[in-house]
């Protein structure tokens, strides 16, 4: 590999599965250093061999995304750690797909919390870091649901459409700082997301749907632009959609 991220360090979260883990080997592969946050210990300790052997060094922070002290202290971990935090991606996320007048309201906070309080909060403690130090970049792992509208998705849009306008507000006003900041919004993806509340093993599994990879390659693209050049968004969709 080019090793084009030797020396850079990447905060990831909801880094245990889906997109989140192929990032980060893709971004490992190009030699940066990896800090995992995600909820399950084990396939966190799992990712960070794999890190390893894909070329990248990784530690990682078990905790839960929404809360404010586990955004404080993976930040500090990336400084502490490496010296540095060149890259945040906000990944993590939860979906529930249901009509609105099936929603409760526990399901809205869960969703609002795992997909927008989680991606503040992270982007609040990295931010300084990142103004001090002169440059960055801070990606949203958005969907095509933060773009369009979709039936029995109302929430879930809400929360998509949420973060691809906080990356639009903060693409002007970080950009003077040397902060790049962007949103990649992904059609369906073969991911452990949503399932039991509106996605089956079976139903993923048999769709056309990206796959995780398919995402971390627009990831890894956008993380290594040249100084002079921004990924603002970019839409993924699998070459199986209908054409009607």
């Amino acid at each position: 590999m080019s090793q084009k991220l030797s020396g850079k360090t990447v905060l990831i979260t909801g880094a245990s599965a889906g997109i989140g883990w192929a990032s980060a080997l893709a971004l490992a592969g190009e030699g940066a250093n990896l800090v995992l946050n995600g909820r399950r210990k084990e396939r966190l300790a799992e990712l960070e061999s794999a890190v390893k052997k894909a070329g990248g060094k990784a530690v990682s922070l078990m905790g839960d995304a929404k809360e404010e002290e586990t955004a404080r202290q993976a930040v500090d971990l990336a400084v502490k750690t490496f010296g540095s935090l060149d890259i945040l991606i906000n990944n993590v996320g939860v979906g529930n797909y249901k009509n609105l007048v099936d929603t409760s309201a526990e399901e809205y906070d869960e969703m609002m919390d795992a997909n927008v309080r989680s991606t503040f909060l992270f982007t609040r403690y990295a931010v300084p870091v990142m103004i001090e130090q002169g440059s960055g970049t801070i990606l949203m792992i958005s969907s095509m649901a933060g773009v369009y509208g979709f039936g029995g998705e109302a929430v879930y849009c809400a929360t998509k459409f949420a973060q691809v306008g906080f990356a639009q507000a903060l693409d002007k006003e970080l950009r003077p700082h040397g902060i790049k900041v962007g949103a990649i919004c992904p059609g369906g993806v073969k991911t452990e997301f949503a399932l039991g509340k509106g996605r089956t093993e079976q139903g993923v599994a048999a769709s056309g749907m990206l796959d995780p990879e398919d995402v971390a390659g627009v990831v890894l693209m956008a993380c290594t632009q040249s100084p002079h050049s921004r990924i603002i968004e970019v839409q993924m969709r699998t070459m199986d959609e209908s054409l009607t």
